[in-house]
């Protein structure tokens, strides 16, 4: 809607006064939004109850929780004021906060679901998004760190690789949810990274939602940073996976996923390789030395303090997200 508003222009330099200008009403209008809304409607939260086997999870006992009903709620809203949506980006934003709403009901629930009643959530969001990039993109795909511009795969393989990067992108990131503003610092700092790849800004819903969410977090971040008033629970993290995944499908880069993510990877998903060498595999002393979440073992096993955590794992992140932007346009 504003985006039509301010971008019309037939010149091209009053395009470029219109489009900054539009770029700035966006980007304070998603922070101040998200913290207006995270300040005065946080009471409508459920109330933390403590995570028994968490590292210091008693510090979190009656703080808000799920609070990415507030701040997802946020993103839908800018999105549907600031970008020109079409059916495909506003499936997307369906996919997205439909699993922000799983998680808030989980969240909010007296008897936590089971894993199989997430599960099945989590199947139809991640089909969901897999077969609507299908339908309005095919299923060629880029492979940017080879230089590879189109790689067809057939459509039943590609739509089940999509659905597990949704899958896997979910869940890891909700693992990596742990530890007053790691989660947020971590998409922020793989968003940022996006943004500066204009190989990755090819629409309107890839090149500006992740402007908004880096927005959006920012004002989540201002409450979440240690130590914290409030929590995202499984409503933000959850979201933030599909947002991800949709945002990498939406790039036709899907691979580019595994490093530019590789630390939410790591200490989200060694917890999942885990508990699946243990149940199903039986292998009883699997990483039996490693603590899951990997962000667990470090303050656990090597005495870090939750600001080192969110501060080592970001410069990590950060430092491989620029050497693998720096390599890609090298090969380019």
């Amino acid at each position: 809607m504003i985006y039509r508003l301010l971008c019309t222009s037939a010149e091209r330099t009053a395009y470029m006064k219109s489009y900054s200008l539009f770029m700035f009403l966006m980007l304070i209008c998603s922070f101040a939004i998200t913290f207006l809304m995270l300040k005065y409607f946080k009471g409508i939260l459920p109330k933390d109850q403590g995570r028994q086997f968490a590292v210091n999870g008693a510090l979190s006992e009656g703080k808000p929780r799920g609070c990415g009903l507030i701040f997802i709620t946020s993103f839908t809203l800018c999105c549907a004021l600031f970008i020109p949506l079409k059916a495909e980006s506003i499936i997307y934003l369906v996919c997205i906060y439909g699993a922000m709403l799983t998680g808030y009901f989980d969240d909010a629930a007296e008897t936590p679901w089971g894993n199989l009643k997430k599960g099945l959530f989590d199947l139809a969001i991640s089909l969901g998004v897999a077969v609507t990039y299908y339908y309005f993109n095919g299923s060629d795909i880029r492979i940017m760190l080879f230089g590879i511009e189109s790689v067809h795969i057939p459509a039943a393989l590609f739509i089940i690789l999509a659905g597990v990067l949704v899958w896997t992108s979910i869940n890891v990131t909700n693992c990596s949810d742990g530890v007053d503003g790691l989660c947020s610092t971590l998409v922020m700092v793989v968003l940022a990274v996006l943004i500066m790849m204009s190989s990755f800004a090819k629409s309107s819903f890839g090149g500006l939602s992740p402007m908004i969410m880096l927005a959006v977090l920012a004002a989540y971040l201002w409450f979440n940073c240690s130590p914290s008033k409030m929590l995202m629970g499984d409503a933000g993290s959850r979201a933030l996976g599909v947002f991800l995944a949709v945002i990498f499908l939406d790039s036709k880069a899907p691979f580019s996923f595994i490093p530019l993510c590789l630390v939410i990877i790591i200490d989200g998903g060694l917890g999942l390789l885990k508990l699946s060498f243990r149940r199903f595999l039986k292998w009883k002393n699997f990483m039996d030395g490693i603590r899951t979440p990997i962000h667990d073992h470090e303050r656990k096993n090597k005495g870090w303090s939750d600001t080192q955590v969110v501060t080592r794992f970001a410069i990590i992140q950060l430092v491989i997200d620029l050497c693998y932007m720096a390599a890609v346009q090298w090969i380019i």
